[in-house]
């Protein structure tokens, strides 16, 4: 019966995961694979989501990074990465698994280049459209 009464007080019954160990690890363990895409007549990575990620996909999901400066279309769009710009996946030669695509509930302030932000969403998941990132959070929401 403790056992019990101690899950139910650590319960949250909105679906949310409460995350037991850093965001950038978990996403780190993604494995990619270099393929072929025709249409672009070039190789881009593709990432493989096992059932162990696939459980946080549609949950909160907890980041803390640093801002990278883009030319984004969307004014509530940011890049959130684990490195600074000099070592970014872009700029770097990190992980694509060190860099999120975030779309914010409201426009967000103003951040400066390489500014450490946390920020919580909900993550969702991608492994087809080479227009996005592969992960992604929605609904985000900047956690001071």
């Amino acid at each position: 019966m403790k056992y019990v009464l101690i899950l139910f007080l650590l319960s949250d019954f909105s679906g949310r995961a409460y995350l037991s160990e850093d965001g950038w690890e978990i996403l780190a363990k993604v494995k990619f694979t270099e393929k072929f895409h025709k249409e672009e007549n070039e190789y881009y990575l593709y990432p493989f989501f096992d059932s162990k990620i696939r459980a946080y996909e549609g949950k909160d999901f907890t980041l803390k990074g640093h801002y990278l400066p883009m030319d984004l279309d969307n004014s509530h769009t940011i890049i959130l990465s684990k490195f600074p710009y000099s070592m970014c996946f872009f700029c770097g030669g990190a992980s694509p698994a060190s860099v999120v695509e975030v779309y914010f509930k409201a426009k967000p302030p103003k951040f400066k280049a390489d500014q450490i932000i946390t920020i919580k969403g909900i993550l969702k998941l991608n492994d087809r459209d080479i227009e996005h990132m592969n992960f992604i959070l929605k609904d985000a929401e900047l956690i001071k």
